[in-house]
C-alpha cells in the first residue's frame, strides 16, 4: 500500500520532530523524577498509546478538524495544560513522601501501573506537537492513486509510535537512573520529587501559553 520510498522518508521526518524533546518526554522526564523508572516506562508507554489514539482520529478524519479549528484545538490544548498542571502539583504535594526504603520495595500493583498508563495517554492525546504532526504531515505521505487511505495513515503512523516508544523510554530509564543516585539521602530524594513536579507545572504553563496564535 505505501511505498518504500514514502516509507522511509516519512520515518525520516518522524525521527526529526521526536528527537527535539516535546510535552510528551519532558512529562515522562518528569514522571521518572518524581516516580522512578517502572512509572516512567509506564508512562511511556501511555504516551504513545495516546499517540496512536491521535493517528486514528486522523484516519478517521476527526484530527483534520481539530488542527483547522482554533477553537477546538485551543480547548485540547487547554485541557493537556491544566492535566499536566494539576499533576505537577500532585508530585509537589506528595514529595515529603518518597522515602529511600520506597527505592528497594517491591513494584507497586497494577492498579498503580494501570493509572499511570491512562495518565501518560491522556497527555498523549492532548499534546500540541502530536496534534499538529499528525494531523498536517501524516496526510502529505499517502499514496492517493493507491487508495485506502485510512489503512495506509494508520500503518504510517506506526513508524512515529514506535521510534517515540524507544526515545521516551530511553529518556526516563535515564532521568530515573539519575533519581537513583539521588536516593542516597531521602531530603535529596525529596528534592529530585519536587524538581519532577516544577517540571510537569512548567511544561503545562508552557503548552498553555504556546502554540498557534489563530
Amino acid at each position: 500500500m505505501v511505498s518504500t520510498d514514502r516509507f522511509l522518508a516519512f520515518a525520516a521526518m518522524s525521527l526529526l520532530v521526536i528527537v527535539i524533546p516535546g510535552p510528551s518526554v519532558l512529562f515522562v522526564i518528569g514522571r521518572a523524577l518524581s516516580h522512578g523508572r517502572r512509572t516512567a516506562v509506564a508512562t511511556a508507554l501511555g504516551n504513545v498509546f495516546g499517540s496512536y489514539v491521535l493517528v486514528v482520529a486522523v484516519a478517521l478524519g476527526i484530527g483534520a478538524l481539530v488542527e483547522r479549528s482554533a477553537a477546538v484545538f485551543m480547548a485540547v490544548k487547554l485541557a493537556g495544560a491544566a492535566y499536566l498542571v494539576f499533576l505537577g502539583v500532585q508530585a509537589l504535594r506528595h514529595r515529603k513522601d518518597m522515602k529511600v526504603s520506597d527505592m528497594q520495595a517491591p513494584s507497586g500493583p497494577a492498579r498503580g501501573d494501570v493509572r499511570t498508563v491512562v495518565d501518560g495517554i491522556l497527555v498523549g492525546v492532548t499534546n500540541p506537537k502530536g496534534i499538529v504532526f499528525f494531523a498536517a504531515v501524516l496526510p502529505q505521505f499517502v499514496d492517493h492513486a493507491a487508495g485506502n487511505l485510512p489503512a495506509q495513515m494508520l500503518l504510517l503512523g506506526l513508524v512515529p509510535i514506535s521510534i517515540g516508544l524507544v526515545t521516551d523510554t530511553l529518556w526516563g530509564l535515564g532521568a530515573a537512573a539519575a533519581r537513583t543516585w539521588f536516593a542516597r539521602s531521602e531530603r535529596r530524594l525529596s528534592m529530585v520529587g519536587g524538581a519532577g513536579g516544577f517540571a510537569m507545572i512548567g511544561l503545562g504553563v508552557t503548552v498553555a501559553a504556546t502554540g498557534r496564535a489563530d
